[in-house]
This record gives C-alpha cells, sequence and structure tokens, in this order.
C-alpha cells in the first residue's frame, strides 16, 4: 500500500471531498480508536471521514504509559477475558500489524516475601505466558523467569537489597503511542479515507431525529462545513458526553475521567537494564526505559476539571517520587525530573469508588439513530474497540457490508522493515547517516524512512541534526509538516517527534529552528512564526508553573492562567 502525504493541501482537498460527498460513515475523533474506526470502515469498502477537533493523537492516545501490554494486574481483577484479548492484540501488533513500531521490552518484578509471593506472582504471571499462548500470537515475547536477590540487582543496579528477597522478570511491549496513532490514521487515508486534524465538530445534522452528519468548523480557517453520512461514529474519549450533548440528548453510559501522570528522568538516574514493576496501595507502578531516559507512572486519581489541559500537580509527582524511591538505591529528586506529562483515560462509570478499581472494558451503543458512540477500554485493545464500532454502525445500513479485516492488515512502514533492518549498512553509506541514525529512523517511521531519505537527497542540510536536540534530525521536522499533518508547532515537538519530553528544557531551545523550518510549509509570516514560539514557551512555562502547586484546583487554574490566548483560543 503506497503512502498518502497528510500535507495541508491534502488537508484541505480532505474537507472538500467529505463537504461534497455523502459518506457511509464519519468518524469524530483522531485518538487511537477513531483512527482505528476509520481503518476499519474504509477497509470494508466504505466511503469514510476522519476529523479531529485538535491534533491526532492529542489527547490520551499521546499520554499513556506508552505500552502494548495485557494488564498483568487485571488478573487480579479476575478480568482473564480482557488480558486475554489484550495479549492476542500485542501479539498481532508485534508480529504482523506494527512491527516497526512496537517491541518487546522486559520488567523486573521485585518480590519481599520468600515463599508465598513467589509462588502466588508465579501462578499470575504464567497464567499471563499461557493466556498469551492460548491466543496464539505469543512469538516474540519470551516467557518470564525467576531471579535470586543477587541476579535481580545484577539486572538492576539501582535496586536496593533491602527491597527484594528475590524477583520475576516477564515481557510486555513498548509504543510510542503518538506515532503509532499517527500511522493508524495514515494507514486509513492510505486506503483512502478523507483525514483532517483541526477540524471540530460544533453540531450534529438531524432530519426526523435521525443524526445525518456533522456541522464542522475548520480551526485553521474558521470556515464552517457540513459533513452528510450514513452513520456518524463518536469515538471521541473523555469528551463523549460533551460530543454527545450536542445531538441535543443525553443518556447512554458516562464516561469517568482518570488522571494518569508520568515522570521522564534521565536513564544514568536509574542503573538497570530492564524496566521495573511495582506494586503500589493502589494498583501498580512502572519504570519504563525510553530511549535515554526512564518513563515513571502512573497516577490513577479522578479530574473533574477541564478536559482539554489536565496537569500534574506537585502532590501527583511526590506520589510517584515516594513509591519509587521506596526501591531505589539512589533515591530520585525533583531535580532529576527531566519532564512530566498528564492524561486522561476514558474509564465507564460503574458508580462510586477509586478509578483504579474501574473496568477498562469497552461498550458500544447507539443514543440516538444514525450516532454510534464507543467509550471506555485501553489502547491496547484499539482495533477490537474499532471492530466493534464499525460492526456496530453498519447494521442496517441498506447493503452488505464484509466484516472487519484489520487484523491482516499491516499498518504504513510495516511491509519490507524487516528486510531493511538487514540492509541499515548499504542505507547508511548511500544517505551519509550513520548505521546508529538509520536504525533510530528506522524504529520510528519503518519502511516510509525511504521518504525521510529523499528529503535529504533533495537537501543535504536536512540531514543534519537539530541544534539543541540532536537525536532528531531536521527532515523529521520538515516531514511532520510535509507528509504527517502536523499543523502547529506544538504538533511537531510534543507528538511526531517527542523533544518535548525527551530534553531537559521540553524543547524551548530549539523551538526556533523548527519553526523556521515548518513555517515555509505551513506558509507562516513572520508573526505567525514569532506567535508559535511563543505559544509553545507559554505552553512550557504553564506546565512547569502548574507542577509546583499542591493540588488539581490550584495546579490547572495556574496553567489556564498561563497559556497565551493562542493555545486557550484554539480548545
Amino acid at each position: 500500500m503506497a503512502s498518502v502525504a497528510l500535507s495541508p493541501a491534502a488537508r484541505t482537498q480532505a474537507l472538500e471531498n467529505m463537504a461534497r460527498e455523502e459518506l457511509d460513515v464519519l468518524v469524530i475523533g483522531g485518538g487511537v480508536v477513531g483512527s482505528g474506526a476509520a481503518l476499519d470502515a474504509v477497509t470494508r469498502g466504505l466511503r469514510v471521514g476522519l476529523i479531529e477537533a485538535q491534533d491526532f493523537a492529542a489527547g490520551t492516545s499521546s499520554r499513556s504509559s506508552k505500552l502494548i501490554h495485557g494488564g498483568l494486574r487485571y488478573l487480579g481483577m479476575l478480568d482473564f477475558r480482557l488480558v486475554a484479548e489484550a495479549l492476542r492484540e500485542r501479539g498481532l501488533l508485534i508480529q504482523k500489524l506494527a512491527p516497526h513500531l512496537i517491541r518487546p521490552v522486559p520488567f523486573i518484578y521485585p518480590l519481599k516475601h520468600r515463599v508465598w509471593e513467589r509462588f502466588y506472582a508465579d501462578s499470575g504471571v504464567a497464567l499471563y505466558d499461557t493466556l498469551g499462548m492460548l491466543t496464539g500470537q505469543s512469538r516474540g515475547v519470551p516467557r518470564h523467569r525467576h531471579l535470586t536477590r543477587r541476579g535481580a540487582r545484577a539486572i538492576a543496579p539501582s535496586l536496593r537489597e533491602d527491597a527484594l528477597v528475590g524477583a520475576l522478570q516477564y515481557y510486555d511491549a513498548q509504543v510510542d503511542d503518538a506515532r503509532h496513532t499517527l500511522f493508524v490514521a495514515r494507514t486509513a487515508a492510505a486506503y483512502g479515507a478523507h483525514v483532517a486534524n483541526r477540524a471540530r465538530v460544533v453540531g450534529f445534522l438531524k432530519e426526523a431525529g435521525r443524526v445525518i452528519g456533522a456541522e464542522v468548523s475548520d480551526m485553521e480557517t474558521g470556515e464552517r462545513i457540513r459533513i452528510r453520512a450514513k452513520r456518524v461514529v463518536n469515538a471521541t474519549g473523555v469528551w463523549t458526553e460533551e460530543t454527545l450533548g450536542l445531538s441535543g440528548e443525553r443518556g447512554g453510559r458516562r464516561v469517568r475521567a482518570s488522571k494518569g501522570i508520568h515522570l521522564v528522568v534521565p536513564r544514568d538516574r536509574i542503573r538497570s537494564d530492564s524496566g521495573l514493576i511495582l506494586r503500589t496501595e493502589k494498583s501498580v507502578l512502572f519504570v519504563i526505559p525510553w530511549g535515554r531516559q526512564w518513563i515513571i507512572g502512573t497516577t490513577d486519581t479522578d479530574w473533574e476539571l477541564g478536559k482539554d489541559h489536565p496537569v500534574a500537580s506537585k502532590a501527583d509527582i511526590d506520589y510517584l517520587l515516594d513509591r519509587v524511591n521506596a526501591v531505589l538505591e539512589d533515591p530520585l529528586t525533583h531535580e532529576d525530573i527531566q519532564s512530566v506529562y498528564a492524561g486522561l483515560r476514558p474509564l465507564l462509570a460503574s458508580g462510586p469508588g477509586p478509578t483504579a478499581k474501574l473496568s477498562r472494558e469497552h461498550a458500544v451503543e447507539s443514543p440516538v439513530p444514525g450516532l454510534v458512540v464507543i467509550t471506555g477500554g485501553k489502547y491496547t485493545t484499539y482495533r477490537v474497540m474499532a471492530k466493534d464500532a464499525i460492526d456496530a454502525a453498519v447494521t442496517g445500513l441498506g447493503r452488505k457490508v464484509p466484516p472487519s479485516c484489520t487484523k491482516d492488515v499491516p499498518l504504513l512502514g510495516a511491509e519490507g522493515w524487516r528486510a531493511l533492518q538487514n540492509s541499515v549498512p548499504s542505507l547508511a553509506e548511500q544517505s551519509g547517516l550513520s548505521p546508529t541514525r538509520v536504525e533510530s529512523l528506522l524504529g520510528r517511521y519503518g519502511s516510509l524512512v525511504h521518504e525521510i531519505l529523499d528529503l535529504i537527497r533533495q537537501d543535504r542540510s536536512l540531514g543534519e541534526p537539530l541544534t539543541s536536540a540532536p537525536a532528531h534530525l531536521r527532515a523529521e521536522i520538515v516531514y511532520a509538516a510535509s507528509h504527517e499533518g502536523a499543523r502547529h508547532l506544538d504538533d511537531v515537538l510534543t507528538r511526531r517527534t517527542r523533544i518535548g519530553i525527551e530534553t531537559s528544557d521540553r524543547g524551548l531551545d530549539v523551538a526556533e529552528e523548527a519553526a523556521s523550518l515548518i513555517g515555509p510549509l505551513l506558509g507562516w509570516s513572520a508573526e505567525q512564526r514569532a506567535s508559535e514560539v511563543e505559544a509553545y514557551r507559554g505552553r512550557i512555562a504553564a506546565e512547569r508553573e502548574s507542577q509546583t502547586m499542591p493540588d488539581d484546583v490550584t495546579a490547572h487554574a495556574v496553567q489556564l492562567g498561563a497559556l497565551p490566548l493562542a493555545v486557550q483560543s484554539s480548545n
């Protein structure tokens, strides 16, 4: 399947096409579930549109723990079906659908009791492995193994000797969630879906009580367009109830927003060749290897404030530091924290109680004729959620629609990726890049790496690293705007790349350089370029200040007060 560039011109054309022709399915929400629903629908031969109010993966789908996993802790809730389903999807993603984006990652689970805990934990992890095998999709992830205390500390020397008597090591998988979501959306576009970000639904079109489309505001131009569709799928996650409210209807399942925050610290602050998973009094805590950093998370608390800007408070940060420091020989401090990010999980509300205890199941409903709503779930099972949503959408469509085939549809960049891995030396020689650099590009773009290398061949200066973020090439910034749908500086530094969390200055020093690269592609004037840089700096300043506040209310108020008007008005 040939790729389709999500260029500025392609976005304009997509909106024009959606306004001109009636669609079979219009999907609202460009997170992983909405993008997956668009891919599911278009690969069934349907005419499909996908619109996103902000940026692809701007919400939950860029702020996760970046794991593709079965949910080991859900075994403790006896949710075997959910775990088995997630493990099956994990295997599909690693082996077939996105091997270029998803890779196995080991975790050590420290044991504190000599006999009963090892037996108890081993039973759970063995069941986890077995469920993976029973799905027929377990290849590529090694089985768990037992470790002595000495063996565990040989792998993870930063573990305190008195923090464990032994350990288990097991495997799950890791993903750059924002890039994966983007690849799902780009794959949908490659199969013919009309895809546009920065396009917000402001109302539904209705006829005789039935939803027949949506009125959409182009957030870049202010233009209003009317998109007609036989079915509309609401895949807006934590914004589900607000989106449904635009139809004039209420009801259906409530969505409860659960906040999760993550800390990012330099790799040298924790000496370990494996990730860690620790039990807490509420849930579990992960220490996840992430390039030259560790990601530490997460929390699981109610969030009832503005959903566009969830924030981490000092209390959240202290909670994570306290839990991870309980097992570390050299404790982390606030000064070690490189960056922090916060996101919201859209959980199915089921009465009072802590969000950590709520089910990660998903639900599909049709509260209004013509409108399908998908809620709940977890990132790993996005493909199943998308399939279920489109199954419901095509019911009664008036013609026979083929079943879902996305389990056999690799994402863009997967085809030929393994062969390219074997060709790294020759690719390096042809491009003038180092083999290490080519391997990094393959891990971000898969076989689409040729599109990056083409840019460099056309302009050798694009093969140079960014001055203040040398892990990325100048070509990647250009590619984000020319091929990946980036419309603003924040899109590039926060989601197309992870410079915003992977550098100690959170991307401030590279903002000017990045803006100068993408500005000409997006038609920015000098004033617009300066405004983009200022907006990004304002967001980072707001984040940093909010993270010193004691609680959610004060942290959220500080962030909103510090956000530049350009950032506030875009959401």
